[in-house]
């Protein structure tokens, strides 16, 4: 496959790769390429590890990003409140509930330490986006009136009788997290479904 059009795609948050994920200036500007080559040359006793963590197989899970994939695009040429509303419940579930529960946690795990895939998948498991998914995963999330951000609540920390607080993720910060996440899972699975 070739990682061109996802490269391209995530140029465009290059600053934020590099500012807020922590991934040098040669990894942003080829977001898709490097992770994929992290992933490829895993040691074999990792890619079967990933390979095992899940009741799912590898090739399950890609046709269900795939699937997605295929539904953003079809969604995102009709122009109809419900069906964006449905996208947006959609996209959230995929790549802040199912993608990190199902593989980001893991491949953080078992992706080299600085590595850009290890990098992605920390950011993408680790707060504020942990956050948001813990929002979405107990339906304690809304538009805000404008519709221009996402408004949730959540805890800062991991005591059980903390109290929620109420956060905004913006629709920059949305796009960004969307991107990364559907870019880190296309290129993970992609190379952990290959022999």
């Amino acid at each position: 496959m070739s990682w061109q059009f996802l490269d391209q795609q995530m140029a465009a948050f290059s600053e934020r790769l590099e500012c807020d994920v922590k991934v040098s200036s040669a990894a942003a500007s080829k977001l898709a390429s490097t992770i994929s080559a992290d992933v490829r040359f895993l040691p074999v006793g990792a890619k079967m590890e990933l390979r095992a963590s899940t009741p799912v197989s590898i090739a399950d899970r890609l046709a269900e990003v795939q699937s997605f994939q295929s539904w953003m695009d079809v969604a995102s040429t009709i122009r109809n409140p419900s069906i964006t509303r449905a996208q947006v419940i959609t996209q959230n579930y995929i790549c802040f509930v199912y993608l990190p529960e199902s593989l980001f946690r893991v491949l953080a795990k078992h992706c080299p330490s600085g590595s850009a895939a290890k990098r992605c998948a920390q950011f993408l498991s680790n707060n504020p986006v942990r956050a948001f998914r813990n929002a979405v995963a107990h339906a304690n999330w809304t538009y805000r009136q404008d519709f221009g951000a996402l408004i949730y609540w959540a805890k800062k920390g991991a005591e059980p009788d903390e109290p929620l607080q109420r956060f905004e993720v913006d629709q920059g910060d949305l796009s960004f997290w969307q991107s990364l996440s559907r870019c880190l899972a296309y290129a993970a699975l992609t190379n952990l479904s290959e022999a």
